[in-house]
């Protein structure tokens, strides 16, 4: 048994060591390479924030040139996920094809049987290529709408927004969701990179670490907070109440609120100081602000009322609400942009790699318990407590 018990979840303990991003949850400050997201979110684009995780650094203007190119040239899919897409039961949800779809790339990946760094970075251009692909595919699949090429002219935010919605994207709206990609981008060891790195530990590749991320990620407790968020902000609008009074109302029946609170951040989280902006700003470039309006008042109410801070989920549904999204498509969107952070996180892993093992802290019948004969076992008994 150990002489030190980890707290439930693993909350504080330092389980790897990496250079990729830095929070500081009492100042509020997020990282990436030791650049903040706050300069990144104003100056930079999601290609060079990838090349930054990547590579350690930023790219030069040519680097970069080079970088988008070959991001761009990766935008295909082998014909047997696109049949993948196709043929999947009419009640899968996109999450479950994304993770599906990854894990079967692998068959078809030139580089799958080597993890080296070099083929672990072409690895990692296809796999954010595709990503972006299969998710915009398969929502026009399933509405049956005729599925759009890659443009190579745009950007990886505008070429989502492309193949989603079959309309070039405004310039405005381009901007907006390369600015949630690098928001996402990365964010330490949360619960899908962890997985991540621990597949990767066993020195498997890279898409079954990428697959076991999606895997993590599907869970609610990890994805999912902004679609919850928006569903309230439907049944809000659609109930005509008050959005202070119903909230109220959901305090007072002890239901929780989405999009509040964070496990690291005790002050605001610095992404959602960047997406409050977007959603307003979509909204006020559209023409219509309702959800933002929704979601400031109970932005405020709930800092009132409960102290809490909006997290980087609240304000990215309308955010993405407003961009024409759909729902069900929130969380595998943040795939979309967390892959490069996870394909970061793989490459650190193979790198300098060491098994992650940790041990479990037992807390079952004490040892050495004796192991009891059939005939004088008893209903809901085990084995006996007592030591022979």
């Amino acid at each position: 048994m150990s002489t030190a018990v980890a707290p439930k979840g693993l909350e504080g303990i330092v389980a790897t060591t990496s250079s990729i991003c830095y929070i500081d949850g009492d100042a509020g400050v997020l990282s990436y390479r030791g650049i903040d997201i706050h300069e990144l979110a104003a100056n930079s684009n999601f290609e060079e924030t990838t090349y930054l995780l990547w590579n350690g650094r930023l790219p030069t203007s040519e680097e970069l040139s080079a970088f988008s190119a070959e991001l761009a040239a990766a935008r295909t899919l082998p014909p047997a996920v696109v049949n993948l897409l196709k043929s999947v039961p009419s009640s899968a949800t996109p999450m479950e094809v994304l993770r599906t779809a990854v894990s079967l790339l692998s068959l078809y990946d030139p580089d799958e049987e080597d993890s080296s760094h070099a083929a672990n970075l072409r690895k990692a251009f296809r796999l954010t290529a595709q990503i972006s692909m299969i998710v915009a595919i398969f929502d026009r699949i399933r509405k049956e709408k005729d599925v759009v090429e890659a443009d190579s002219g745009l950007s990886h935010a505008g070429n989502f927004l492309w193949m989603l919605n079959g309309e070039k994207p405004s310039v405005t709206a381009t901007r907006a969701f390369d600015i949630a990609l690098i928001l996402h981008a990365d964010h330490e060891l949360n619960a899908s990179t962890f997985a991540a790195r621990v597949i990767a530990a066993t020195l498997s590749d890279m898409h079954s670490a990428i697959t076991g991320a999606i895997g993590a990620l599907k869970g609610p407790l990890h994805g999912g907070a902004n679609e919850a968020t928006m569903r309230l902000l439907f049944a809000i609008d659609e109930s005509g109440e008050d959005p202070v009074e119903h909230v109220r109302r959901m305090f007072a029946a002890r239901q929780k609120i989405s999009g509040f609170g964070h496990r690291v951040y005790h002050t605001e989280d610095p992404r959602a100081t960047h997406l409050r902006r977007m959603s307003e700003e979509l909204g006020m470039a559209a023409g219509n602000t309702k959800w933002f309006d929704m979601s400031r008042k109970i932005e405020q109410f709930v800092k009132a009322e409960k102290k809490l801070n909006a997290n980087v989920d609240f304000y990215s549904a309308s955010t993405y609400t407003t961009l024409g999204i759909d729902i069900d498509l929130f969380t595998p969107i943040f795939a979309v942009s967390r892959i490069a952070g996870w394909a970061a996180h793989v490459m650190e892993q193979h790198d300098d790699n060491r098994l992650i093992r940790p041990r479990a802290d037992y807390t079952g019948p004490t040892y050495p318990s004796a192991y009891v004969d059939m005939e004088d076992r008893r209903p809901g008994e085990s084995g006996s407590s007592e030591t022979a």
